[in-house]
Protein backbone atom coordinates (compact mmCIF):
# COMPACT_ATOMS: atom_id res chain seq x y z
CA UNK A 1 0.00 0.00 0.00
CA UNK A 2 1.25 3.15 -0.73
CA UNK A 3 0.87 6.66 0.49
CA UNK A 4 -2.20 7.49 -1.97
CA UNK A 5 -3.86 3.89 -1.15
CA UNK A 6 -3.84 4.68 2.37
CA UNK A 7 -5.27 8.19 2.29
CA UNK A 8 -8.16 6.27 -0.36
CA UNK A 9 -10.82 5.96 2.36
CA UNK A 10 -9.91 9.55 3.60
CA UNK A 11 -10.47 10.98 0.33
CA UNK A 12 -13.94 9.19 0.22
CA UNK A 13 -14.87 10.71 3.54
CA UNK A 14 -13.91 14.33 2.46
CA UNK A 15 -15.92 13.76 -0.95
CA UNK A 16 -18.97 12.74 1.01
CA UNK A 17 -21.78 14.77 1.69
CA UNK A 18 -21.60 13.69 5.57
CA UNK A 19 -22.28 16.07 7.98
CA UNK A 20 -19.25 14.92 10.09
CA UNK A 21 -17.07 14.61 7.19
CA UNK A 22 -15.23 17.28 8.63
CA UNK A 23 -13.73 15.05 12.03
CA UNK A 24 -14.33 12.13 10.86
CA UNK A 25 -11.42 12.56 7.67
CA UNK A 26 -9.29 14.85 10.84
CA UNK A 27 -9.05 11.83 13.24
CA UNK A 28 -8.70 9.59 10.86
CA UNK A 29 -5.41 11.43 9.05
CA UNK A 30 -4.58 11.64 12.28
CA UNK A 31 -4.35 7.93 12.99
CA UNK A 32 -2.81 7.02 9.87
CA UNK A 33 -0.32 9.69 10.23
CA UNK A 34 0.36 8.27 14.08
CA UNK A 35 0.30 4.40 12.43
CA UNK A 36 3.47 5.63 10.06
CA UNK A 37 5.75 6.59 12.81
CA UNK A 38 5.22 3.57 14.25
CA UNK A 39 5.39 1.10 11.37
CA UNK A 40 8.94 3.14 10.31
CA UNK A 41 9.98 2.50 13.98
CA UNK A 42 9.10 -1.30 14.23
CA UNK A 43 10.81 -1.37 10.57
CA UNK A 44 14.03 -0.58 11.47
CA UNK A 45 14.15 -2.20 14.65
CA UNK A 46 13.44 -5.44 12.48
CA UNK A 47 16.15 -4.94 10.12
CA UNK A 48 18.73 -5.59 13.08
CA UNK A 49 19.72 -8.96 12.38
CA UNK A 50 19.40 -10.11 16.22
CA UNK A 51 15.33 -10.73 15.10
CA UNK A 52 13.98 -12.97 12.86
CA UNK A 53 10.24 -13.51 11.90
CA UNK A 54 9.92 -16.19 15.26
CA UNK A 55 10.64 -12.45 16.95
CA UNK A 56 7.90 -10.75 15.72
CA UNK A 57 5.01 -11.60 18.11
CA UNK A 58 7.72 -10.77 21.19
CA UNK A 59 8.64 -7.58 19.36
CA UNK A 60 4.86 -6.64 18.82
CA UNK A 61 4.14 -7.25 22.55
CA UNK A 62 7.17 -5.59 23.94
CA UNK A 63 6.05 -2.26 22.39
CA UNK A 64 2.21 -2.94 23.31
CA UNK A 65 2.91 -3.57 26.65
CA UNK A 66 4.41 -0.67 27.23
CA UNK A 67 1.37 2.04 28.17
CA UNK A 68 3.79 5.40 27.82
CA UNK A 69 4.59 5.16 24.18
CA UNK A 70 2.59 7.77 22.28
CA UNK A 71 3.31 9.58 19.03
CA UNK A 72 6.27 11.80 20.51
CA UNK A 73 7.80 8.74 21.77
CA UNK A 74 7.90 6.82 18.51
CA UNK A 75 9.37 10.12 16.96
CA UNK A 76 11.54 10.14 19.76
CA UNK A 77 12.30 6.60 19.40
CA UNK A 78 13.03 6.51 15.30
CA UNK A 79 14.82 9.19 15.79
CA UNK A 80 17.14 8.14 18.77
CA UNK A 81 18.06 4.51 15.70
CA UNK A 82 17.58 5.74 12.93
CA UNK A 83 20.68 7.60 10.71
CA UNK A 84 18.06 10.32 10.00
CA UNK A 85 15.62 11.81 11.82
CA UNK A 86 11.95 11.94 11.11
CA UNK A 87 12.84 15.99 10.76
CA UNK A 88 15.05 15.43 8.58
CA UNK A 89 12.84 12.90 6.35
CA UNK A 90 10.12 15.56 6.64
CA UNK A 91 12.32 17.93 5.52
CA UNK A 92 11.99 21.84 5.05
CA UNK A 93 7.97 21.53 6.10
CA UNK A 94 9.01 20.17 9.79
CA UNK A 95 8.93 23.50 11.44
CA UNK A 96 5.59 24.35 10.17
CA UNK A 97 3.53 21.03 10.73
CA UNK A 98 5.25 19.65 13.57
CA UNK A 99 3.77 22.56 15.46
CA UNK A 100 0.53 21.73 13.74
CA UNK A 101 0.18 18.06 14.73
CA UNK A 102 0.85 18.85 18.24
CA UNK A 103 -2.44 21.26 18.17
CA UNK A 104 -4.21 18.53 15.66
CA UNK A 105 -3.48 15.56 18.80
CA UNK A 106 -4.72 18.10 21.37
CA UNK A 107 -7.50 18.42 19.35
CA UNK A 108 -8.17 15.09 18.80
CA UNK A 109 -7.50 13.89 22.32
CA UNK A 110 -10.55 16.19 23.46
CA UNK A 111 -12.75 15.06 20.46
CA UNK A 112 -12.57 10.90 21.61
CA UNK A 113 -13.08 12.04 25.26
CA UNK A 114 -16.56 13.80 24.19
CA UNK A 115 -15.08 16.97 25.20
CA UNK A 116 -15.32 20.66 23.41
CA UNK A 117 -11.99 22.18 21.96
CA UNK A 118 -11.48 25.76 23.24
CA UNK A 119 -11.19 26.59 19.18
CA UNK A 120 -14.54 25.07 18.53
CA UNK A 121 -12.74 24.05 15.01
CA UNK A 122 -15.63 24.23 11.83
CA UNK A 123 -15.43 21.86 8.73
CA UNK A 124 -12.89 24.20 7.11
CA UNK A 125 -10.60 23.98 9.86
CA UNK A 126 -11.03 20.41 10.55
CA UNK A 127 -10.03 20.12 7.17
CA UNK A 128 -7.23 22.21 7.03
CA UNK A 129 -5.50 20.18 9.43
CA UNK A 130 -6.55 17.02 7.20
CA UNK A 131 -4.22 18.60 4.15
CA UNK A 132 -1.50 19.50 6.91
CA UNK A 133 -0.78 15.69 8.18
CA UNK A 134 -1.35 14.66 4.39
CA UNK A 135 1.54 16.71 3.71
CA UNK A 136 3.54 15.67 6.90
CA UNK A 137 2.64 11.94 5.40
CA UNK A 138 3.97 12.29 2.07
CA UNK A 139 6.59 13.88 2.39
CA UNK A 140 8.15 11.27 5.07
CA UNK A 141 6.84 8.32 2.65
CA UNK A 142 8.88 9.75 0.12
CA UNK A 143 12.21 10.69 1.82
CA UNK A 144 11.46 7.27 4.47
CA UNK A 145 11.26 5.11 1.03
CA UNK A 146 14.42 6.33 -0.75
CA UNK A 147 16.61 6.14 2.99
CA UNK A 148 15.41 3.23 4.53
CA UNK A 149 13.62 1.40 1.83
CA UNK A 150 10.53 1.44 3.53
CA UNK A 151 7.38 4.22 3.28
CA UNK A 152 5.95 3.54 6.69
CA UNK A 153 2.55 2.40 4.75
CA UNK A 154 3.39 -0.74 3.22
CA UNK A 155 1.19 -3.57 5.18
CA UNK A 156 4.26 -5.25 6.66
CA UNK A 157 6.65 -3.66 8.73
CA UNK A 158 8.24 -6.86 10.23
CA UNK A 159 10.14 -7.69 7.06
CA UNK A 160 13.91 -7.63 6.10
CA UNK A 161 15.25 -5.09 3.63
CA UNK A 162 18.54 -6.62 2.66
CA UNK A 163 19.94 -3.82 -0.38
CA UNK A 164 20.83 -1.75 2.59
CA UNK A 165 22.61 -2.47 6.15
CA UNK A 166 19.95 -0.18 7.67
CA UNK A 167 21.20 -1.40 11.61
CA UNK A 168 24.75 -0.96 11.03
CA UNK A 169 23.98 3.07 10.51
CA UNK A 170 21.49 3.13 13.48
CA UNK A 171 22.53 4.56 16.44
CA UNK A 172 21.73 2.33 18.93
CA UNK A 173 22.59 -1.18 18.88
CA UNK A 174 19.93 -3.79 19.91
CA UNK A 175 21.30 -7.49 20.34
CA UNK A 176 17.39 -9.19 21.68
CA UNK A 177 14.19 -8.62 22.78
CA UNK A 178 15.33 -7.09 26.52
CA UNK A 179 17.75 -4.57 24.81
CA UNK A 180 14.61 -3.53 22.96
CA UNK A 181 12.92 -3.37 25.58
CA UNK A 182 15.34 -1.64 27.43
CA UNK A 183 15.42 0.86 24.84
CA UNK A 184 12.10 1.71 24.95
CA UNK A 185 11.61 2.61 28.46
CA UNK A 186 14.58 4.57 28.16
CA UNK A 187 13.93 6.46 25.40
CA UNK A 188 10.28 6.71 23.96
CA UNK A 189 8.17 6.24 26.93
CA UNK A 190 6.36 9.02 28.72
Amino acid sequence: MSYAQEFESVDLIVGSNAETRGVDAFVLSLIKCERQVRRLLTYVVFQYPCFVAADIPKLRCVLERNKGVYFDGLIQGFDALSPRSIQELVGQEYGRLRPRLIEATGHRNKIFHGQLTSSGLNREELLAYVSEIRCWCKALSHAALAEIGYDGFARDSFRKYDEIRLWERCKFQLTDIASYESFIKQHMQR
